[in-house]
């Protein structure tokens, strides 16, 4: 299975117009919430929120995987954004960041969680990805890109979290 499973092209997001990193992360929550029932928007930007705190989410060379847990989720969900320029993240690499893809959990997830982060951190380290991401016209060719890069093992991380 794709990445499909947590992704939907609903929650795929080309050229978003945001100047920070805080409005990167409310776009993000309005997006994971749009497909939950029983999670408020806010819950989930508290949780993204909460996990910047905690340091920052931004691996470098542009990207940034914002990420928490949530109680009353059934499984984990995501979105993706292409930022129209990139904004201060305190990525480690004190770059901008505009390639966000933004994962939330179930409260008691724990191994799937770090199966997925530590997938989508090797699959964002593609410099030829993250080239294509950011020269997609549209949300279908970013979602399009995307599923792509990730039928080999990022696909199967994904497919054991979602069951």
């Amino acid at each position: 299975m794709k990445l499909v499973g947590l992704l939907s092209l609903d929650r795929v997001v080309s050229g978003a117009d945001v100047a920070s990193k805080k409005r990167a992360l409310e776009l993000a929550s309005q997006l994971l919430a749009s497909s939950q029932t029983d999670v408020s928007q806010s819950e989930i930007f508290d949780s993204l929120l909460g996990r910047e705190r905690l340091g920052s989410t931004g691996l470098g060379g542009g990207v940034a995987i914002p990420h928490g847990r949530v109680a009353g989720l059934d499984q984990a969900v995501a979105a993706f954004i292409h930022l129209e320029r990139g904004v201060d993240y305190d990525a480690i690499d004190q770059q901008p960041v505009d390639l966000v893809f933004a994962l939330l959990v179930p409260q008691e997830a724990t191994e799937e969680h770090l199966q997925i982060l530590a997938s989508l951190a090797e699959a964002f380290r593609k410099d030829g990805l993250k080239e294509a991401l950011r020269n997609a016209a549209s949300a279908d060719e970013l979602m399009v890109l995307l599923s792509a890069d990730t039928e080999g093992q990022l696909g199967e991380v994904c497919t054991s979290a979602i069951q």
